[in-house]
C-alpha cells in the first residue's frame, strides 16, 4: 500500500511550511490566491518543485475555511507588528531612519 505523501507542516510556532523547505504556505497561498499559476509560483520560489506547489495548493483548498482563518489571523499579526514597529523602531531601524533622512538632505 502506498502512504498518502504530506506536502504541509505545522511548525512549533503554529506557523505552516512546505515539507522539506522553509517556504511558508502563507507565501504559495497569497501567490495563488493573487492569480499567479503554480509555474509562475515555482519559478518564484526556486526550492519548489511542481509537485510541491500543486500539493501546497491542494492542501489549501482541500481546508480552505481553516487555511483562510489562519491567513487572517496572520495578517492581524503582521499589521499589528508593523504599527508596534511605527510606534517603537529598534535601534537599528532609527540608524537606518536617520542614514536615510541624511542621504536625502545632502542630495
Amino acid at each position: 500500500m502506498i502512504e498518502p505523501k504530506s506536502y504541509v507542516f505545522q511548525t512549533e510556532a503554529g506557523g505552516w511550511r512546505i515539507v522539506g523547505t522553509r517556504v511558508s504556505l502563507d507565501s504559495v497561498i497569497i501567490s495563488y490566491l493573487d492569480g499567479d499559476a503554480p509555474e509562475t509560483i515555482a519559478k518564484n520560489f526556486p526550492s519548489l518543485d511542481y509537485e510541491l506547489v500543486h500539493g501546497a495548493i491542494a492542501a489549501y483548498l482541500a481546508n480552505r475555511e481553516f487555511f483562510d482563518e489562519y491567513l487572517a489571523v496572520q495578517d492581524k499579526r503582521y499589521k499589528e507588528a508593523l504599527e508596534k514597529q511605527a510606534k517603537d523602531p529598534n535601534s537599528i531601524v532609527q540608524r537606518l531612519t536617520a542614514m536615510k533622512n541624511t542621504n536625502a538632505v545632502n542630495q
